[in-house]
């Protein structure tokens, strides 16, 4: 498979072809959210657990944890003028694995505040965005929130 391998900014973007482990066309585990640029209830919070059995680091480009087969949110989004964050917050050691509109993965380890990851799409696509909310270091699940923000991240 061909890999490569950009950084913008503080997040590291692995670009690739599609992983037979993670079936980002797969119903989502939790919910589907429908939001488009200026939402009102800013953040967006879904309540779910992270974890599970497959190790997010096949994925490459820095993608670390271990997340389930099937996203646990799928995002459709319209963007308005302001950036788009992905965060999570959790008591455990998380981790986000992202497959964008344009098939790109985003991943994150310990961007946001403590253990707690967070993307920014500074000028957001149009279009579905594929989210699973990892567990760092092993398959346990535990308690997490997935914020979906405009404004701040967790």
């Amino acid at each position: 498979m061909f890999k490569k391998f950009v950084v913008l900014g503080a997040v590291a973007v692995a670009m690739a072809m599609p992983v037979a482990a993670q079936d980002f066309n797969a119903s989502p585990n939790y919910e589907t959210v429908q939001l488009r640029g200026g939402f009102p209830d800013d953040p967006y919070i879904v309540y779910l657990s992270s974890g599970g059995g497959v190790d997010a680091s096949n994925l490459g480009g820095g993608c670390r944890g271990y997340i389930a087969n099937a996203p646990d949110v799928r995002l459709n989004f319209e963007p308005g003028s302001l950036p788009l964050i992905i965060s999570a917050a959790s008591g455990a050691d998380t981790t986000l694995v992202i497959n964008a509109p344009d098939g790109r993965w985003y991943c994150d380890d310990d961007s946001g505040e403590g253990l707690n990851p967070s993307v920014l799409f500074s000028n957001p696509q149009y279009g579905r965005y594929e989210i699973w909310v990892g567990t760092y270091g092993n398959a346990q699940l535990y308690d997490a929130e997935l914020h979906i923000s405009e404004l701040y991240s967790q």
